[in-house]
């Protein structure tokens, strides 16, 4: 099989000042240029510079979808690198849909220069997006929109965009074969005319100020903290440290908790927001001290997940959800040089509520192989220790109630219920009855 390479040059819109001189470079030596289409200014740069190319416009013709259209300019492309090193033009390589099918054999990228229309656009952080793949948003920084090439597309896009950013946006829109930007609300994207649409047409959305958006993500949130911890920000922020935060965090997700059994899920967002805020408030407190920042909370996380997921993210097989939990166990135990259940059971936080704690020690015994028996057993037992409580004083009551409550914890983990969950419940349904009461006299 020959092996012949693959280089990718990026074109920007098509024009000669969007060229590196890498791409450029690599488009004069090819021994075989393919554009994907040649509906470009620089076909006629190339043409008068005698460099030969060929174009896949053809492939736009026949394929039914974007999808479809990347599949065939990949494959045409590989079928050429069968006989010749190949040089693929297009607009912009990160986000070109045959590009990414053809990455394993790609030996050299070189991305475009940043459009020479968008200098009259304000500085800072710019991505280029196909809007044929605007699967995800951000709305920090300049948004690039390429490959605008239908009334169609440009609606589906702005659909996507207005959650984001007001219908008043200003939108930078550079038509199809157009030599400036005009200005247009962003809700009018998809109302220009038909023959403004193209392989060409771009717009620019530039970041929104929080206050103005309608939604907001999570860098949205670190930055609303940073500007509340400057030094001209909020007195009270900029007073807190890891330690003053750390029952809010517990309150939050107490609530969060309480909002979830009430099945408020409006709520539940508003709560989630909150445990959410202090994970923020104390990764800018990490940052600001040099202990630790929000890189390095999610970097453990995602590594964490992944290393405990070798079932799906390495060769070891799990097939229920039992067999799964097991793992995790084992690899934590791992993680800490724990050689037996018996120090994790002692690793568990001591701070945890009893009843959690309780029901976290015989999961985990339980998954270590420790047969507890059935619920009836279970609950034979919570009726043989209250028997065996009663008369007693002292340690030994003391005693025998804490053997009653595990036990108790015992019975609801094997009826497949949360002890927490329940004793709320059950506290619920005594306060009702205790304000009925009450009404009553």
């Amino acid at each position: 099989m020959n092996t012949f390479t693959i280089t990718v040059a990026g074109l920007g819109r098509g024009v000669e000042e969007d060229l590196t001189l890498g791409a450029l470079r690599a488009m004069k030596d090819a021994k075989r240029l393919i554009l994907r289409t040649g509906h470009v200014d620089i076909a006629s740069f190339l043409r008068e510079e005698g460099i030969a190319f060929e174009t896949l416009d053809a492939l736009y013709e026949s394929a039914e979808d974007f999808e479809a259209l990347d599949e065939a300019c990949a494959k045409a492309v590989l079928a050429a690198a069968e006989e010749s090193d190949v040089v693929f033009a297009v607009f912009d390589p990160s986000t070109d849909g045959a590009v990414e099918r053809l990455r394993p054999r790609i030996s050299r990228i070189y991305p475009p220069a940043m459009p020479a229309a968008m200098a009259d656009t304000p500085r800072g952080e710019k991505r280029v997006v196909s809007a044929s793949d605007l699967k995800t948003i951000s709305s920090q920084g300049t948004l690039i929109l390429t490959e605008l090439n239908d009334v169609f597309l440009a609606g589906t896009a702005k659909m996507a965009l207005m959650e984001f950013w007001p219908a008043d946006t200003k939108v930078y829109f550079y038509p199809q074969n157009a030599a400036h930007w005009i200005e247009i609300p962003l809700e009018d994207l998809d109302r220009q005319k038909t023959g403004e649409y193209g392989h060409l047409c771009t717009a620019a959305l530039l970041p929104t100020p929080v206050p103005d958006k309608e939604r907001c993500d999570v860098e949205d949130l670190f930055r609303v903290m940073e500007t509340l911890r400057a030094p001209d920000g909020c007195p009270w922020d900029r007073e807190q440290t890891h330690r003053s935060l750390r029952n809010y965090l517990i309150e939050e997700a107490y609530e969060t908790a309480e909002a979830v059994d009430k099945e408020e899920w409006d709520h539940v967002a508003e709560e989630l927001g909150d445990v959410l805020l202090q994970v923020i408030f104390q990764a800018d407190i990490g940052r600001q001290y040099g202990n630790f920042d929000l890189g390095d909370v999610t970097t453990a996380i995602v590594r964490k997940m992944i290393k405990r997921h070798p079932h799906v993210f390495g060769s070891l097989q799990a097939d229920t959800g039992e067999e799964v939990s097991r793992n995790w166990d084992a690899i934590k135990r791992g993680e800490r040089g724990q050689k037996t259940v018996a120090e994790s059971m002692r690793d568990l936080p001591s701070g945890l509520p009893s009843l959690m704690r309780a029901e976290k020690m015989q999961g985990r015994a339980a998954r270590a192989g420790y047969d507890p028996g059935t619920l009836s057993d279970a609950l034979l037992k919570v009726q043989l220790l209250s028997k065996g409580a009663e008369g007693k004083t002292g340690s030994d009551l003391d005693t025998a109630m804490g053997d009653l409550l595990f036990a108790a914890v015992q019975s609801v983990r094997l009826a497949g219920l949360e002890s927490e969950a329940c004793l709320q419940s059950a506290c619920r349904r005594f306060l009702a009855q205790y304000e009925e009461m009450e009404k009553r006299q």
